[in-house]
């Protein structure tokens, strides 16, 4: 079921105990010098809405929120962007409603990594007022980890940006929108003495050209392998959530 699709008469009938609530947020920031701005949101939208037609029954889909936090792209240009506070007030704006209307299982699933705090802090924020709900968050990389690295050829098996993985899904979804000519790695330094550590450092300060990784081996069959992995463990993760108990 897509929400944007319905009319408010039709998503009222929908059963708030049968069903889980899919919302797809993303970004609208630079890809380095060979993908298009709005790569994160194209992605997860494909992923979100392949897992809703394997199983429309048990998927609420909502329209994805394009609007990211982003500011750690700003200085390289070509970047839309919330700053960190207002995109936690943003999705709980998002979800809000929709509590309120009675509905008992959220999804928030990630297709940007600069989402990832905020839509754990959003989540955090919004579970003491609904305790009695399942409220989850992941990026659909993460949840398809073991899956994604089995696919890559390159020594980078968890994702980068405009990386192998988003060059590889771009080229099977949207190729005429990939720079093939400037596809250029690019080899995020990392001084193993700080694994573990959290550094705050921007896109300009940590690479050269806006990417990390190895989009040169990027092609379309892996891109296609990416997206159904993506998508099947989607799937996978809402039948486990429409059995999970709802918490007291």
């Amino acid at each position: 079921m897509r929400f944007a699709e319905m009319t408010a008469p039709e998503i009222q009938e929908v059963n708030r105990h049968n069903v889980v609530v899919v919302a797809p947020i993303a970004a609208c920031e630079q890809h380095a010098l060979h993908l298009p701005v709005i790569t994160d949101t194209l992605l997860v939208t494909t992923v979100a809405e392949t897992a809703e037609r394997q199983a429309p029954q048990a998927i609420l889909l909502l329209p994805t929120l394009w609007l990211g936090a982003s500011h750690h792209h700003l200085r390289f240009g070509g970047t839309l962007s919330a700053s960190v506070e207002t995109h936690v007030l943003i999705l709980r704006e998002l979800l809000t409603p929709l509590m309120n209307d009675g509905f008992r299982r959220i999804f928030v699933l990630n297709g940007h990594g600069g989402n990832i705090d905020t839509m754990q802090t959003a989540l955090r924020s919004l579970q003491p007022i609904y305790r009695d709900r399942i409220l989850g968050a992941a990026s659909y990389w993460d949840i398809a980890q073991r899956e994604f690295a089995e696919i890559v050829e390159g020594p980078r098996t968890i994702m980068g940006h405009a990386c192998e993985m988003e060059t590889s899904m771009m080229l099977a979804l949207r190729p005429d929108l990939v720079r093939h000519d400037r596809m250029r790695n690019d080899l995020e330094t990392e001084d193993p003495t700080l694994r573990g550590l959290f550094l705050a450092d921007d896109m300009w300060q940590r690479t050269d050209h806006g990417a990390v990784g190895y989009c040169e081996l990027a092609t379309a069959e892996k891109g296609r392998r990416m997206i159904h992995a993506a998508a099947a463990r989607v799937v996978e993760v809402v039948h486990s959530l429409l059995q999970r108990p709802l918490p007291q």
